[in-house]
């Protein structure tokens, strides 16, 4: 029997989205006994197991009732028939294929999708007039098995008849049309999405992960209970500890925490800041359904106390569940169906006391909760995002995540986190650490894959390029200046140059780096050379691949013109070690050129000298090259040779101090550094 149990066990999908069924009963005749000592039939016990939320139970009883034993007798009120799904036959005014539409809603509560899909599809088609809503049923399973083209055809065709759920069916097919737009989503190459191999895991999935320390996590799965009882699931959801390693969760162990009752399940759960109390759900079903509450337990000297139910996070009679410790420890979330919320499940907060227990209880908010469920809040303190779980919003079906920034006083509107991140069916229980990117590096639960049940995900988002780009004009009449070189650095000495277009623009594609300050600075002849911080305008984030940063124009300043008359003396500066005319000299030397060709008897002496700095050998040959480099660009532009003369003198004669009480006076250097143009008549 046990292996029997064991097998329905690894073929479930548990409450809170991968619980095992707690309840498992064996039929292994065509009746039971009840309490009572009168026989029910598979028929009325299905009813009862549907009645608590044993939905996979209940299906197999259905599955009984349509499926008797061979040579079976029949008994009671309930005689069974030996036809496979015969339809038109009826028990107690019951038909098969009402029963059917039974076992197929038993299915999909259990979230056995392809079962259910099968036996919806088998009573439309035998039954249609009867059962026009198992096609609405039927395409809903579709879309949760990936089935679109064909959920989309069996709304439109349940439309056209079907009335019962025809806003939902409306709805359905929006949420065709929103994962139309997900799945083809370009920047979906930027991200990477794989299931954490977890081995064998006793067959009951492997969820709700939340970190210890270094690699060390605590997750949600299954184990054989140490007693076992006649007629009931001999495994329990129990919290464990793992390793995350690479791409597996492994050294799987059991947390050690008192035993509770023996239909109890652990899980969920989330630790303080210091690693001293475990809050986690406990649940169990009964014949009013499943019933959770979220308790708490201390470390002491090593080991875990028994489970206390945490006061003001409960409320009797409602369920509460999923809970987590801020990364300061200061506030515990949750959800919970008490009354005062917004809808089904709602997200509330407690504030926490230093002893761990809790103050009352607040509401998320209508920014966050609505009408449906919200559930599996996780908030990110260093980002002030709050990351949920929702069945009511915009989505791609079943469970999807969604984030929500907090701004000290409301929280923003949630959005939807997103294909891949998001499927078709169920996806709950995110984590990632603090001070990171929130899609950076982040752990969640899905049930898309094969498995019974909830599976855990890592996903990784790769951050979009960055472009920069700004305008650069002339400062007095603010018109584009083309053809500027503009060279930009970030905070670790990193340079891209470029220049500027026609239009005065520039543009830098910076990788995917953010968040560093940017220095730029802008050269042009004839312009004073300009260096500044970027200042960003804006960011236009639409482009799914690529922020698009606005720079604030930047302008550059004009040298002014600089004239002279026939026998004045002109002083042009050089850069250390330099004998490059800076844009300053050339407009002076273009202007002794006006004016040596306004006076053809004009001639120039030229001057060169350096500063104290080097040998003297060396400043000769230097103070040459300064004063050729101011003859040569004269000549270059037409003028005689012959009206040209220069001499060197090297560091003679400087007209600054270079030490002032012993130390280095670099101002006064710079303007040694020097060629002397003497014009004559």
């Amino acid at each position: 029997m046990n292996n029997f149990l064991l097998y329905l066990h690894k073929h479930n999908k548990g409450n809170e989205h991968v619980v095992s069924r707690c309840i498992i009963a064996l039929i292994l005749t065509a009746s039971c006994m009840t309490v009572q000592g009168q026989r029910n039939g598979p028929l009325q016990l299905a009813d009862q197991y549907f009645a608590s939320g044993e939905y996979y139970t209940a299906a197999n009883l259905y599955g009984q009732f349509l499926h008797p034993a061979k040579k079976q007798k029949t008994s009671g009120d309930f005689p069974l028939i030996s036809k496979r799904r015969r339809t038109g036959i009826t028990v107690s005014n019951v038909s098969a294929a009402a029963v059917l539409y039974k076992q197929a809603g038993s299915y999909r509560l259990a979230h056995y999708w392809k079962e259910a899909e099968a036996a919806y599809l088998e009573c439309y088609n035998s039954s249609k007039d009867q059962h026009i809503d198992a096609l609405y049923w039927a395409a809903v399973c579709q879309r949760s098995l990936g089935n679109f083209a064909a959920a989309g055809q069996n709304l439109d065709a349940y439309l056209l008849s079907g009335t019962n759920y025809k806003a939902e069916a409306q709805k359905e097919l929006a949420t065709l049309q929103f994962i139309r737009q997900q799945t083809t989503r370009p920047d979906s190459v930027l991200y990477k999405l794989n299931k954490l191999n977890a081995g064998e895991v006793n067959g009951g999935g492997l969820y709700a992960p939340v970190h210890i320390t270094g690699n060390q996590y605590l997750v949600t799965s299954t184990e054989p209970d140490s007693t076992r009882h006649e007629g009931v699931n001999p495994n329990r959801s129990r919290i464990y500890t793992a390793t995350l390693n690479g791409g597996a969760l492994e050294n799987m162990s059991p947390l050690q925490l008192p035993a509770g009752e023996p239909l109890i399940n652990q899980g969920a759960a989330s630790l303080s800041p210091d690693g001293n109390r475990l809050y986690f759900s406990q649940w169990k079903h009964d014949k009013n359904g499943k019933r959770s509450s979220i308790y708490y337990s201390v470390k002491n000297a090593g080991a875990w106390s028994s489970p206390v139910l945490l006061a003001n996070v409960n409320t009797d009679g409602f369920n509460s569940k999923q809970p987590f410790c801020t990364s300061d420890g200061k506030y515990l979330y949750f959800a919970s169906d008490r009354p005062g919320g917004a809808g089904k499940f709602d997200i509330w907060s407690a504030s926490l006391n230093e002893d761990g227990t809790a103050k009352e209880a607040v509401n998320a908010g209508s920014g966050v909760n609505g009408p449906e469920d919200e559930e599996a809040a996780f908030l990110q303190s260093s980002s002030s995002t709050l990351v949920f779980s929702s069945n009511g919003r915009e989505g791609m079906g079943g469970f999807d995540l969604y984030q929500a920034s907090y701004d000290g006083k409301n929280w923003s509107r949630p959005e939807n986190l997103g294909f891949p991140v998001n499927s078709a069916r169920d996806d709950v229980y995110f984590y990632t650490k603090e001070n990171v990117d929130l899609l950076g590096n982040a752990i969640f639960s899905s049930d898309r894959g094969n498995g019974c049940c909830l599976e855990t995900y890592a996903v990784s988002k790769s951050r979009k390029n960055n472009l920069l780009s700004g305008l650069i004009k002339d400062c007095a009449d603010n018109l584009p200046l083309s053809a500027a070189s503009v060279t930009l650095t970030d905070g670790s000495g990193k340079e891209w140059k470029t220049l500027t277009d026609a239009s005065g623009a520039y543009s830098f594609a910076l990788g995917t780096q953010s968040g560093n300050e940017y220095r730029i600075r802008i050269t042009k002849d004839l312009y004073r050379d300009t260096a500044t911080v970027v200042i960003s305008a804006n960011t236009d984030k639409s482009d799914p691949l690529i922020d698009r940063i606005a720079g604030s124009p930047i302008c550059a300043e004009k040298i002014p013109v600089f004239t002279i008359k026939a026998e004045d003396v002109v002083t042009v500066f050089f850069d250390f070690d330099k004998s490059i005319l800076r844009p300053a000299a050339v407009s002076k030397l273009d202007s002794i050129y006006t004016v040596m060709v306004e006076n053809p008897g004009a001639t120039i002496q030229i001057s060169g000298y350096t500063d104290g700095r080097g040998t003297e050998a060396y400043n000769k040959i230097l103070s040459d090259k300064r004063a050729r480099a101011c003859a040569d660009y004269i000549a270059g532009k037409g003028i005689d040779p012959t009206r040209i003369s220069f001499v060197s003198f090297g560091a003679c004669c400087p007209i600054e101090m270079e030490l002032i009480n012993g130390r280095d006076n670099a101002e006064g250097r710079s303007k040694n550094r020097r060629a002397l143009i003497n014009v004559k008549k």
